[in-house]
C-alpha cells in the first residue's frame, strides 16, 4: 500500500526491553536478517522497471486448452492477461532475481494463505486476493516498507487506523495477522463495492482509491457495442472493470507503482497456484493453530514464553504486534501461545505476583558508584534494590559489577518516554 510518508515511529520492531537468553539471541537476529533481506528484495520489486512497450489494453489470446486451465484454477481472471508484457516480466523476476527469496515466500503461504482465502470467499471476494500479501510483504508480519507501510498487509497508520487497528508506542497492531487481515479485507471489499473490480480494488489498496477513481474519470472506456462478443463464450472475456485497469495502466493518470501492481499479482498468483512448474517446490499445507491467554496488566512476553513452555523468539514471532516484547500496562492484552498450552499458560499468568511480570534486568555499576545512587537513577527505593541485591547489603557494588534493576522499574521509565510519544 503506497501513500506519503509517515513519522519514523513505524519501523522495524525494536531491540526486546527484556532478559534475552543466548538461544534465543540467536533466533532474534536470525529474524532480523531474514527481515533486513525481504526488505531489500520487496524494495527491488517496487522500483523495478519492464521495460516500456506499446498500449496492451486488450487481451492477449491464449490456446484454448490453456485457457480451459487458467479458468479452472484461478478466480481472478489470470486467462486473458497471462502474455501480457508486464505480467510475463514480473513472473522472469519472481523466477529469476528473486527466485531465492520467491522459495522462502512460498514456504511460509501455507501458514496464512488458507485462512485468509477462506474469509475472503466469505466476503463475496476472490479468494485468489489472498495473494496480495505475497508481493506486498511476501508474507512477513514485520515488513515495513520505504514509506512506513507496516505488516503483512502493509497498512500505513492512518489507513489502519481508520480500519480499527491500534498503532501507538506499545502495540502495532498492522503486525497483528489476523487484525490486521480482517482489516485488509473490509478495505477491498469497499474498494470492490465502490469500482467493481478486483483488479482496480487491488490498484486502489496501493495507489489510492482517489487517484484511481480520477483515473477512470480521464480515460474513455472501451464502448461495449464495439466489442465482438459474436464468438465468445459466455464468461471468455474479461470483467468490463478488469479491462479498464489495464486501460488506466497504458495511461499517465496512475503511478508506474500502481500500473504494475496487477501484473505482480497475477504472477504471483500463476507461480504461488501452479510453483513446480516454475521449478520451486510444493510448500506443505501448515496453517497456524494456536491459543491465546489474557493478561491483564504489563508483562513480559519472555516471561509468558518460560510459562508456556516456548523460547523468547518464537513466542514474539507469533505476536509481533508488541513493539516492545511486553504488554501494554493497565490493558487487557490476548497474546497467541502455542496450541495445547493456553489452559496451563492462563492457570499460570493468573498466579503470578506482580513483581515477577517484568524481568529484572542488568545495570553494570561504574566506578563511584554506590546503590543508593543507582537507585535514584531508576527510580526504585533502596530498600527494594538491596532485596534483588543481597550481596552489596554490606559494600557497595566495584565497577563492572552487575546490579539487578527490578522489571518496574524500566517499565516507568517506558511510560513516562511513551507519554512524550503518544501524549497523555
Amino acid at each position: 500500500m503506497v501513500e506519503s510518508p509517515k513519522p519514523t515511529t513505524d519501523s522495524a520492531p525494536a531491540t526486546p526491553a527484556v532478559t534475552v537468553a543466548p538461544a534465543d539471541s540467536l533466533a532474534l537476529a536470525k529474524l532480523a536478517r531474514d527481515s533486513a533481506l525481504d526488505a531489500a528484495m520487496l524494495d527491488r520489486l517496487a522500483t523495478a522497471q519492464p521495460p516500456e512497450e506499446p498500449a496492451e489494453s486488450v487481451p492477449a489470446a491464449v490456446a484454448d486448452a490453456e485457457a480451459a486451465t487458467l479458468r479452472s484454477l484461478f478466480d481472478i481472471d489470470v486467462v486473458n492477461w497471462a502474455d501480457h508484457g508486464r505480467v510475463k516480466y514480473y513472473v522472469n523476476f519472481f523466477t529469476g532475481l528473486a527466485r531465492e527469496r520467491m522459495a522462502i515466500w512460498l514456504e511460509r503461504m501455507p501458514l496464512y494463505e488458507p485462512t485468509i482465502r477462506t474469509q475472503l470467499i466469505a466476503r463475496g471476494l476472490p479468494g485468489d486476493l489472498a495473494y496480495l500479501p505475497l508481493i506486498e510483504s511476501g508474507y512477513s508480519s514485520t515488513a515495513v516498507s520505504r514509506s512506513r507501510a507496516v505488516g503483512m498487509w502493509q497498512f500505513m497508520r492512518g489507513t489502519g487506523k481508520f480500519y480499527g487497528l491500534k498503532v501507538d508506542s506499545w502495540v502495532d497492531e498492522r503486525r497483528d495477522v489476523v487484525k490486521a487481515t480482517d482489516a485488509a479485507i473490509r478495505y477491498l471489499a469497499d474498494l470492490t463495492a465502490r469500482f467493481g473490480s478486483p483488479y482496480l480494488a487491488a490498484a486502489a489498496y496501493n495507489g489510492g482509491p482517489g487517484r484511481i477513481q480520477r483515473g477512470l474519470a480521464r480515460i474513455d472506456l472501451v464502448d461495449e457495442e464495439e466489442v465482438d462478443d459474436s464468438t465468445a463464450e459466455e464468461d471468455a472475456g474479461p470483467q468490463a472493470g478488469d479491462a479498464a485497469f489495464f486501460q488506466l495502466a497504458d495511461s499517465r493518470y496512475i503511478k508506474r507503482e500502481t500500473k504494475d501492481y496487477v501484473p505482480k499479482l497475477i504472477a504471483a498468483a500463476m507461480i504461488a497456484k501452479q510453483p513446480q512448474r516454475y521449478g520451486f517446490k510444493v510448500p506443505e499445507l501448515s496453517p497456524r493453530v494456536s491459543d491465546s491467554v489474557v493478561v491483564l496488566d504489563a508483562t513480559g512476553l519472555d516471561v509468558i514464553a518460560r510459562l508456556a513452555g516456548v523460547s523468547l523468539a518464537d513466542l514474539w514471532a507469533a505476536n509481533p504486534a508488541y513493539v516492545r516484547a511486553v504488554t501494554p500496562p493497565k490493558r487487557h492484552a490476548v497474546v497467541r501461545v502455542p496450541a495445547g498450552s493456553g489452559s496451563s499458560t492462563q492457570s499460570a499468568l493468573d498466579e503470578l505476583p506482580s513483581a515477577e511480570r517484568l524481568t529484572s534486568f542488568a545495570h553494570h555499576a561504574k566506578k563511584g558508584e554506590t546503590l543508593a545512587r543507582i537507585a535514584r537513577r531508576y527510580g526504585v527505593s533502596l530498600a527494594a534494590l538491596r532485596g534483588f541485591n543481597p550481596e552489596y547489603a554490606a559494600r557497595a557494588p566495584r565497577a563492572g559489577e552487575v546490579v539487578r534493576i527490578p522489571g518496574q522499574a524500566r517499565l516507568a521509565g517506558w511510560i513516562n518516554e511513551n507519554r512524550r510519544v503518544d501524549g497523555p
